[in-house]
């Protein structure tokens, strides 16, 4: 028999970068379901203005991923406020790109630090509080770059790929805790951290609400691997059972290879001079600059 889906209304939902993006998108859409969502950002004003446009059943709450004192805040007022936390989304993400021998040493370690370590803390900081009540649902967002190597963007494909697998271990290591997990693998979305960047031949280019539809699924069905879109699943086992060589090839001759490569510098730069500007040590006029958005 078919397990029963799992009703979406009544449970509190933190999200982080959620004030724009697949964030913001995520918090709308389970908010529509009757959840209570907590809207996480390092930009709390644009945080409050998402949480008013939604209405009812979501609170903004300002959060720094990369500072544990911060997000440990950030959990306990959300829980002292809104109730304890049933679903943590790590969405906050960083996609700077370039070439990886003109990658300064600045911007690759805040990517880490965001990409890597902002869901660390995120679970070292949650999981705790879900397994003692043994029920809850972490679900992190990876991209479709965690499967597969993009050139242009190294750093984060690394930064990808090690969600994905970390994921996968603490699954296993939760297995019989009634806590859930679940790991979201989208192409292009098409947000502003995705301004200026090209997709590959015969893929779509998503909107974030197709992204939030396939959490709000997960959600209520729960399952690890989260391809969005769903076909996309299929053809990356597939491809991962091709000789190397071959792979490679059907990746270059749809053009794969080229998407974080061949980007239109001109059109990303105000979306890299602002988001360069939420990291003090890292200079907005840089070759390489910081990419900190919140999806």
């Amino acid at each position: 028999m078919a397990k029963q889906p799992r009703p979406i209304a009544g449970r509190v939902v933190a999200i982080t970068g959620a004030a724009r993006g697949i964030g913001r998108a995520t918090a709308g859409a389970l908010a529509r379901e009757g959840a209570t969502v907590a809207i996480g950002d390092l930009d709390v004003e644009l945080a409050r203005r998402t949480a008013e446009e939604i209405g009812v059943g979501a609170a903004a709450f300002e959060l720094d991923v990369t500072d544990r004192d911060s997000f440990q805040r950030f959990v306990e007022d959300v829980e002292t406020q809104l109730g304890p936390v049933d679903v943590l989304v790590n969405n906050a993400g960083i996609m700077p790109l370039g070439p990886f021998l003109a990658e300064d040493d600045a911007t690759a370690r805040r990517q880490v630090e965001v990409n890597v370590h902002g869901v660390l803390l995120g679970m070292k900081i949650v999981l705790p509080r879900l397994v003692a009540r043994g029920r809850g649902h972490v679900v992190n967002i990876a991209s479709a770059a965690g499967k597969a190597p993009y050139p242009g963007g190294a750093t984060y494909c690394g930064t990808k790929h090690f969600v994905v697998g970390m994921s996968e271990t603490v699954r296993g290591e939760l297995r019989g805790s009634g806590v859930e997990m679940s790991v979201v693998m989208p192409v292009l979305v098409d947000t502003e951290l995705a301004t200026g960047v090209r997709t590959a031949w015969g893929v779509p280019r998503l909107a974030p609400e197709d992204v939030a539809e396939a959490i709000v699924q997960t959600l209520r069905r729960p399952r690890f691997d989260v391809f969005v879109p769903r076909s996309i699943g299929p053809l990356t086992v597939a491809g991962w059972l091709l000789p190397r060589a071959v792979r490679e090839r059907v990746h270059r001759a749809i053009r794969a290879d080229r998407v974080l490569a061949d980007v239109d510098a001109g059109a990303r730069h105000a979306y890299e001079l602002r988001v360069a500007r939420s990291e003090p040590a890292l200079s907005p006029g840089a070759e390489v600059e910081l990419s900190e958005a919140r999806r």
